[in-house]
């Protein structure tokens, strides 16, 4: 039994040694890979590199590489080692892959890359880091959306911004026929709007089912709050967005915010000079779309 005891403390003593400075998140992967290295499985090594990625464990992916995994590993989303870390933002870990041969712009099943997930997930330091190293910003992910597109949706105004001084087209459309600006338009992102405006960009333009991005600004989803849509509707009216110009349906922006009973937007639009009486060509008005009652009244009266 002391044998035993006196194996646990020279194994311990060993991980410590090893791992002396990844922090004490990487303490339980370092111990299980140290104790059960001479009967792991190659998956069971890129599982544990993999880890290691999530966890910015740089002493122990280290060593995992030095002893044969693969900076190829794929997990089951086939997702690599460098795009797990660069979606945690782990600087580092991404670092330390790149130097040890890490593709840098494989793909996962969807298509996203390293880059992707990373201006997905508004990792600037990390996006400006596969940027340096030559990453490649146009490689879509799923639904042939652009890095850009991704940012610009989940409201990454920096990462937006970086894209976009290095030379990311801020007119790619993905496989629906949306654009960045479209999503930022959709999702509130006031900031990206101006941005991605500024890159002569027009205002009046139409996308998929003739929608504008007035249109989508008027009928944002319910996650987005009622004032961050408000903040946009007003700036591109401010910007020269026309009020009453209808989609393939024959709905103005005024009918999507009554459909969507964004009362406040459609205040907003009439205020502007929208026209309720318009009808879509199915002969409906926005008063007709509404579902809140005041709303309704407040239309019809106009």
């Amino acid at each position: 039994m002391r044998h035993v005891a006196l194996a646990a403390v020279f194994v311990f003593g060993a991980i410590h040694t090893a791992f002396a400075a990844d922090p004490a998140r990487c303490r339980d992967p370092a111990r299980r890979y140290e104790t059960r290295k001479s009967e792991m499985t190659a998956i069971e090594i890129s599982s544990t590199l993999f880890s290691a990625a999530d966890r910015n464990c740089t002493d122990l992916a280290t060593t995992l590489l030095d002893q044969g995994a693969s900076v190829d590993a794929r997990d089951r989303l086939g997702a690599r080692p460098l795009a797990r870390a660069a979606r945690s933002g782990h600087l580092e870990m991404v670092d330390l892959l790149l130097q040890r041969g890490a593709p840098i712009d494989a793909r996962d099943l969807a298509g996203a890359t390293a880059l992707y997930v990373a201006a997905e997930r508004g990792q600037a330091a990390v996006v400006q880091r596969l940027i340096d190293k030559g990453a490649d910003a146009s490689l879509t992910g799923r639904s042939g959306t652009s890095p850009l597109a991704a940012a610009a949706f989940a409201g990454r105004n920096q990462v937006v911004k970086l894209l976009l001084a290095h030379g990311a087209d801020p007119r790619a459309a993905d496989d629906t026929g949306k654009p960045p600006i479209v999503y930022a338009a959709a999702s509130g992102s006031l900031d990206i709007v101006r941005q991605l405006l500024a890159q002569n960009l027009d205002v009046n333009a139409r996308y998929a089912n003739d929608l504008t991005l007035l249109m989508w600004a008027s009928g944002p989803d319910q996650t987005v709050a009622e004032a961050q849509a408000l903040e946009v509707v007003s700036y591109l009216l401010d910007s020269g967005a026309r009020i009453d110009d209808r989609d393939d349906r024959g709905r103005t922006a005024l009918m999507t915010a009554a459909e969507g009973d964004h009362a406040e937007i459609v205040q907003l639009l009439l205020k502007h000079g929208a026209d309720p009486s318009l009808r879509d060509k199915a002969g409906k008005r926005a008063a007709d779309l509404t579902r809140l009652t005041a709303l309704r009244e407040t239309l019809s009266a106009q």
